[in-house]
């Protein structure tokens, strides 16, 4: 099992925790509110299952049929993730409705809060180590259910706060007023969430600090060679793969331009080893004037 699948499954066994004590404190209380936050943990349980099937898939080597692996399993994941909380969305802004037309005091709302408000702490807790691995392991899907908690845990903040508000004042309408807002927060986070990992799907490039400094390593690693061009990246999951021109010159022999390649990618995986690297050698009328400069 990998350390992805692991996270995964640790977030399964937290989002069950979670769930049972905001389930306990919505059937104490009654409240609109507390509901669309246990919706929303139900939502988290059902992410994790999916990100966790998703980073199994992922983790199996290339194949004939997958010859670049099967890394982008996990943004199909991201995805699916973000359609089952844009479902939650809706689910909450019934229940605010339904709320809204038939208005009845909380009961227990106390007992409830507590039982939410520790509910929150362990999500907030999960959702720093879930954040921290998908960077060091570079999954999105990690990354994702690590972000859809912390989503939770500010939704949460704010419902425990408007619920103590409408027990203190009596204003028995901030409930269903505070579920709505709590479905347009949960509607937006994830909206967001597929249209990240649709980039994904569609191999958008790195961020322009990241082409950047993959253009300065190759400048500074291709001595002997007079540039490169047509620099092109994509993502999977946690690759990037990276492929250009290398321009030489044409009298150079084919062991010397093998080993200013060897070279680049040495110098592009010692900072980067997330690199999957191609590289196509031209003689020295391809060059366009207009690639990277080898220094």
């Amino acid at each position: 099992m990998t350390s992805g699948e692991r996270f995964a499954l640790g977030s399964m066994v937290a989002g069950c925790l979670v769930l049972g004590l905001k389930g306990a404190a919505w059937w104490l209380t009654g409240s609109a509110a507390l509901y669309s936050d246990a919706l929303e943990s139900t939502v988290n349980v059902a992410a994790s299952l999916i990100a966790w099937i998703a980073l199994r898939f992922a983790a199996r080597p290339a194949d004939a049929n997958h010859p670049y692996g099967h890394d982008k399993a996990e943004f199909f994941a991201a995805v699916i993730e973000g359609v089952l909380i844009v479902v939650a969305a809706l689910l909450i802004f019934d229940e605010a409705w339904q709320s809204w037309m038939h208005l009845h005091p909380l009961e227990q709302p106390f007992q409830g809060l507590g039982m939410n408000a520790v509910a929150s702490a362990i999500n907030g807790a999960w959702s720093v180590v879930l954040l921290s691995a998908g960077r060091r392991l570079r999954s999105p899907a990690l990354q994702a259910d690590g972000r859809h908690l912390m989503a939770d845990v500010v939704t949460s903040a704010g419902i425990v706060a408007g619920v103590l508000l409408a027990v203190f004042t009596g204003y028995l309408i901030l409930d269903p007023l505070l579920a709505a807002a709590t479905g347009v927060y949960v509607l937006w986070s994830g909206m967001r969430m597929i249209s990240s990992s649709v980039s994904g799907l569609m191999d958008t490039a790195p961020e322009p600090a990241v082409m950047n400094r993959i253009k300065e390593l190759v400048a500074n690693s291709a001595a002997g060679a007079i540039e490169a061009h047509d620099l092109r990246t994509r993502h999977a999951g946690r690759l990037t793969f990276l492929e250009f021109h290398l321009v030489v010159p044409g009298t150079m022999t084919v062991a010397a331009a093998h080993a200013i390649c060897d070279r680049i990618e040495d110098a592009l995986k010692a900072e980067m080893g997330h690199l999957m690297i191609t590289i196509h050698v031209e003689p020295e009328e391809k060059a366009k004037q207009c690639g990277v400069p080898v220094l």
